[in-house]
């Protein structure tokens, strides 16, 4: 089952006491109310707890909480009376990530400047590649250091190896979806094992999102740490800003619709494309149709559209459209970010660390690596918490969430989460087949 730009099989997951779609989103958005009326608050309690953690991760903790408990649930499975496993899910996650997503995309980069974005440096890109790298030496030492004290853990022979179930996830950390594919096929690994690395990927890359929207509120604090100049970031949201000022104007229902018509048509066009390609590209090139092939992203639905949006964003910015930010465009797309947000939180369950703790480990311990590159990176080249946060996430997240954390700065950047987003489709499978190869070179060695 595909779920957004995330592939779930064989996860051991109970069924939840909801499992009506309509009210998980129900729940979800009550959560959302929730954390924005107690974070407007300006004294009392509430400020000085909002004060220390910021509320996007509050959006992003309670559904994870409630996920947590067994009262929501992304997927679950029962049995059938002939003793058949029944995979379920819920599409909320994917409305919002196939749906919403992408309008909001466009909405929030009517008023980019792309000169601009550019103009960031490298710094962005240098940040994203550590990620990168962090990643695939990442998965090599975790398995030596699990190794060592746990053998069995990251052992097993054949279409069993851990190291081949541990390719998939360092596919999914640096590409997405089509790159975790590519990986399971490239290596073969026993599918029935699959869900044990399924639920590495979903806990511990959920977990270091929810560390890295708690380092946003510290931001400051990280690039004087850094010292970092974020110059050239804050006259990007300066000069946006300045222009929103300019054009701001009281929203009219015919504003509202025109606005929405913007976000879902060009989602509509953007899903007609990319339904086009993800079909006829791998129908004609072998070469993008080979899962093996460096070049199978190409193939993928999820890739095509995001790509084609937010290209369609960049275009309407140069055009008399982009007057509508100054109309709250920016601000409607962010309300659909944070309702991906909530659906995202809401595939974290905490209680299913119990399944496997070992594999647990080896994550934790790759996903630190990964980090602590990425901030000895920071610091020799003094790069602002921004560049960290979405590289990170450009590599780990994907194009689902990448955007999201770069949005939490100012809406005018999540431009710059996808486009590294996107780049990461390119390299993952190169990255993954390195990394693999030296996770097969440190197994082998210690058997």
């Amino acid at each position: 089952m595909i779920l957004g730009d995330r592939i779930f099989t064989e996860v051991e997951t109970a069924e939840p006491f909801i499992t009506n779609d309509a009210i998980v989103f129900g729940l979800l958005m009550i959560s959302l109310a929730f954390v924005f009326a107690t974070s407007s608050k300006k004294e009392g309690s509430w400020a000085k707890f909002y004060k220390y953690v910021p509320a996007l991760l509050m959006c992003y903790f309670i559904p994870s909480i409630l996920s947590s408990t067994g009262l929501i649930a992304a997927e679950w499975q029962t049995e059938a009376d002939d003793g058949k496993i029944i995979e379920h899910g819920t599409s909320v996650y994917f409305v919002a990530s196939r749906y919403l997503l992408p309008a909001a995309l466009v909405l929030m980069t009517l008023s980019i400047d792309l000169k601009a974005v550019f103009n960031l440096g490298s710094k962005a890109l240098i940040m994203f590649l550590t990620g990168t790298v962090g990643i695939i030496i990442g998965g090599p030492i975790a398995i030596l250091i699990v190794g060592s004290i746990s053998p069995e853990t990251v052992g097993g022979e054949g279409i069993q190896a851990v190291w081949r179930g541990l390719s998939t996830l360092a596919g999914s950390w640096i590409g997405g979806g089509a790159n975790q594919t590519a990986m399971l096929e490239v290596y073969n690994y026993d599918q029935t094992l699959y869900g044990n690395m399924v639920l590495v990927d979903i806990i511990v890359a959920n977990i270091w999102m929810g560390l890295l929207l708690l380092g946003i509120g510290k931001a400051a604090k990280f690039d004087k740490w850094f010292g970092a100049d974020s110059s050239s970031i804050e006259k990007l949201k300066e000069r946006v800003t300045t222009y929103q000022k300019s054009i701001k104007r009281e929203a009219t229902l015919t504003d509202m619709m025109v606005m929405l018509g913007i976000g879902f048509g060009s989602m509509g066009i953007a899903h007609f494309i990319a339904d086009f390609l993800s079909d006829f590209l791998p129908k004609n090139f072998s070469w993008i149709a080979d899962p093996k092939s460096y070049f199978s992203f190409l193939g993928g639905q999820f890739f095509w559209l995001i790509a084609i949006v937010t290209i369609i964003g960049i275009i309407l910015s140069y055009t008399p459209l982009k007057k509508y930010e100054g109309a709250g465009a920016s601000r409607i797309g962010t309300i659909f970010i944070y309702v991906l947000v909530a659906t995202i939180g809401m595939k974290m369950n905490l209680a299913g660390i119990v399944h496997n703790p070992g594999l647990i480990l080896v994550g934790i311990i790759w996903m630190a690596i990964h980090a602590g590159l990425l901030i000895l990176m920071a610091k020799l080249i003094k790069a602002p918490y921004f560049f960290l946060a979405v590289g990170s996430q450009a590599n780990v997240g994907g194009a689902a969430s990448a955007p999201v954390v770069a949005a939490e700065f100012h809406p005018s950047l999540s431009t710059v989460g996808v486009l590294l987003a996107v780049f990461g489709y390119v390299v993952g499978t190169v990255g993954a087949l390195a990394c693999t190869t030296l996770m097969r070179m440190i197994a082998e060695s210690s058997m």
